[in-house]
């Protein structure tokens, strides 16, 4: 496919590399800063433009008249929308996605994207502060990843030293636990496995369950992991993320602390966020931390614009209460040495924003058998979680899952039949109209049938 990237920021850089690892694919970049576009050429070995891309001349040396996807992903809001109705005037086959982030366009995202014929539109802060925001309903969870429109769950846990599941066989936990669950992977040290029911558990794996919310609760109480969502949070920094999960965190009603630095910015919250209670102050300061309770916080989210701060919150929140602690990062330079710091759950906006995309792309380089409908990067990007809808004369449809010749590496987690959730045994049969959920160590599945040899 030919795809133009316009905007080389973090989030226009991540989605280059990304897709980069796609086959098939030939990628242009615009950015008007050369310093910065030439790294990226140099770095991905793709094609370069320099130049805005709210320009005609500019998109079209990029190739817009024969490309079949743009992203824009510039810091302005409107130069993205504007670029994606240039392309589209352009070409009217193109397919074109804006990030737009500003609040104020949320409320008419829908009719922007009708009149602008936008094929998708994503706002990393606003989708974030989606994915901390179910992290609080279940604080243990160190990951939460949603598929069948939010029926179906995957969830990451931390095996704690008395936990029911040390030592403890995947073909086991039925029958011991009376689970309805599928533990789809275990991450031990620096290895990532697609477990059979021979794997024994260890104190320290880190693993992944497949499970409706209902099934998930239950399983997660039967293994004595805290199950209820927190009743309040504490939020270092008042930027839009800020504002979005304080949003969503007070519809389901937990109390809201935010604490915020700019007295311009602190009142402003104060009149948009009513219920939620705005501390004018520096969070990084441990006093003023003390003083607004965070020792008896049952969740603290650290979302300043420095990473370093977040870590050094995240860090000392960790000391001072048991409560959930989740840290926004923005680069992801150092991740590695992040992960080694045993913070809880680590959001970084950017890599969701660049999942988002890559998905849409993946679905319409689709063949006719499948479409994908969700996908995630799981396991600290080791692994792939997709949701395939199965077509009619897809090549696994209609058979016993026992039947199919999987690669290496592969497990059906779920089947989705029109709302109905199944923990697919080898008997169970896929049927046109399934959605299915797929866990792979392979990169780049693009159709239900990339899973078979």
């Amino acid at each position: 496919m030919n795809i133009i990237v316009v905007g080389l920021g973090k989030v226009g850089e991540k989605i280059t590399e990304l897709l980069t690892r796609e086959e098939n694919h030939n990628i242009t970049v615009v950015d008007i800063r050369q310093s910065i576009l030439q790294d990226t050429v140099n770095s991905y070995d793709v094609m370069g433009v320099s130049g805005s891309g709210a320009s005609n001349e500019i998109l079209s040396e990029a190739g817009v008249e024969t490309a079949d996807i743009l992203i824009a992903v510039t810091g302005s809001d409107e130069l993205n929308l504007l670029t994606c109705l240039i392309a589209r005037k352009l070409n009217s086959n193109c397919s074109t996605i804006a990030r737009v982030r500003n609040p104020e366009y949320n409320k008419e995202i829908h009719l922007i994207k009708e009149e602008l014929g936008l094929a998708m539109v994503i706002n990393p802060e606003l989708t974030a502060a989606g994915e901390m925001a179910r992290a609080l309903r279940f604080p243990s969870a160190i990951q939460i990843d949603t598929f069948a429109k939010g029926r179906v769950e995957i969830l990451k846990f931390k095996i704690q030293p008395k936990s029911p599941l040390n030592d403890l066989r995947l073909a086991d936990i039925g029958s011991r636990l009376g689970a309805n669950i599928l533990i789809c992977g275990v991450e031990r040290g620096d290895e990532a496995f697609i477990p059979g029911g021979d794997f024994m558990l260890k104190e320290g794996d880190f693993i992944s369950i497949v499970a409706t919310i209902k099934d998930a609760t239950d399983f997660i109480k039967k293994v004595d992991i805290k199950t209820n969502k927190v009743k309040d949070c504490i939020i270092v920094g008042g930027g839009t993320t800020a504002v979005y999960l304080a949003h969503n965190l007070i519809k389901s009603s937990i109390d809201v602390k935010i604490i915020e630095q700019n007295p311009v910015r602190a009142e402003f919250l104060s009149s948009i966020l009513p219920k939620a209670d705005i501390i004018n102050g520096d969070g990084t300061e441990n006093r003023l931390l003390l003083e607004e309770g965070i020792e008896n916080a049952e969740a603290f989210v650290a979302l300043t614009n420095i990473d370093e701060e977040n870590v050094m919150l995240a860090l000392y929140a960790k000391t001072k209460t048991d409560g959930k602690v989740i840290t926004k990062i923005n680069r992801i330079g150092y991740d590695e040495v992040i992960r080694n710091l045993g913070l809880d759950t680590i959001i970084y906006p950017k890599d969701i924003t660049a999942e988002y995309i890559v998905r849409f792309v993946r679905a319409k380089n689709n063949s006719i058998g499948s479409n994908i409908e969700t996908m995630h990067y799981i396991f600290d990007g080791k692994a792939e979680a997709l949701e395939f809808r199965i077509a009619k004369g897809s090549p696994i449809s209609n058979q016993k899952i026992e039947t199919l010749s999987l690669k290496k590496g592969i497990l059906i987690a779920c089947i989705n039949r029109k709302g109905t959730i199944i923990t697919p045994r080898g008997k169970d049969v896929i049927l046109p109209g399934d959605t299915v959920i797929v866990v792979t160590s392979h990169k780049g599945f693009k159709d239900i049938s990339d899973i078979l040899r």
